[in-house]
């Protein structure tokens, strides 16, 4: 944590290449100072601290706290949600907050991690989305989409019909994203410190679209820009 928090946004973010979503990595470097200044450099063990840090969500929270720090609180993923929506509230499912709800006072006391994992692997091995195996279910007997009197083995989505107009689906570079991950990808190959010209187009992506890219990037505190000429903008990684 230590070695994070006093690293640059730059030196994160060229380690951070290839691993996803660059704003998490900023996320977890603004965590890290965080729990360097306000708590001793360990990183918090209740859900109230953990939810406060950034990038840091109600499920993240709870899955921290109760895997690492053996807090008896439930951590709803997709997985989990979905078990305790078929569980009690059948094919209809159950209300968000009714589900944490629900998972926080059935969780294990003695052992959360476990419970924790156990129910994980559940949702992703035996309750399936489209397939569930209901036959090889330990709660079967208590469940009440199984108990159902006709339990469908896959969702209840309507059907698309022949002339329903479909969304085009948009080339990955042709999206914003693939742009900024392209202009990122520049700056971590270039010298420390260094400016980049940002003057000509990046693939079908003509130079204003390139500034308006690296303008949201700067925005969101990845990147430095100057402006040295009418059409010429130049960005290097964040220094601090």
């Amino acid at each position: 944590v230590g070695s994070l928090a006093a690293a640059t946004p730059a030196e994160v973010l060229r380690a951070w290449q290839g691993l996803g979503y660059d704003r998490r990595a900023l996320a977890l470097w603004r965590a890290a100072r965080i729990i360097r200044d306000e708590h001793g450099g360990r990183v918090p063990d209740s859900v109230e601290a953990l939810d406060a840090l950034p990038g840091v969500g109600p499920y993240t929270a709870r899955a921290v706290a109760a895997i690492a720090f053996d807090r008896p609180v439930g951590a709803v993923d997709v997985n989990v949600k979905r078990v305790i929506d078929r569980l009690l509230g059948g094919q209809e499912g159950l209300p968000a907050s009714d589900v944490q709800a629900i998972a926080d006072a059935a969780v294990a006391s003695t052992d959360p991690a476990t419970w924790t994992h156990a129910v994980m692997d559940l949702g992703a091995m035996v309750c399936r989305p489209r397939t569930p195996r209901c036959d090889a279910c330990p709660v079967r007997r208590w469940c009440a989409y199984a108990l159902a009197p006709t339990t469908p083995t896959t969702p209840t989505t309507p059907a698309r019909s022949a002339t329903s107009p479909t969304r085009p689906r948009t080339p990955f570079p042709a999206t914003t994203r693939w742009l900024r991950g392209r202009i990122l990808d520049r700056l971590r190959e270039a010298p420390v410190d260094a400016w980049v010209a940002l003057d000509a187009g990046i693939g079908t992506h003509a130079l204003d679209r390139v500034h308006a890219a690296a303008t949201d990037l700067a925005t969101d505190g990845l990147v430095e820009l100057q402006r040295r000429t009418a059409t010429g903008l130049h960005a290097r990684l964040a220094t601090g």
